[in-house]
């Protein structure tokens, strides 16, 4: 099943700027989604995908649409 994959303003001004190989690695994980590290949050609602030190959350808007909700760090991602 293919998915439509819509990004929240910040998730795509954070994408936009990051260097190309680094960018086209997150978009390469993010239209594999479902497939890859993809881990349920506790505490929160949503998904999080893990890129190596790079973490992307999105939660599911219906049946055939992913929403990307932020894009960032490890480390700084659940702050906001």
């Amino acid at each position: 099943m293919e998915y439509n994959i819509t990004y929240h303003k910040s998730a795509e001004k954070y994408l936009d700027s990051q260097p190309a190989p680094t960018k086209e690695r997150i978009l390469d994980a993010i239209g594999k989604l479902p497939e890859g590290n993809v881990i349920k949050l506790k505490g929160r609602e949503g998904y999080r995908l893990t890129i190596g030190g790079f973490r992307v959350l999105f939660r599911y808007s219906d049946a055939i649409t992913i929403e990307i909700v932020s894009v960032g760090p490890r480390g700084d991602i659940y702050k906001k």
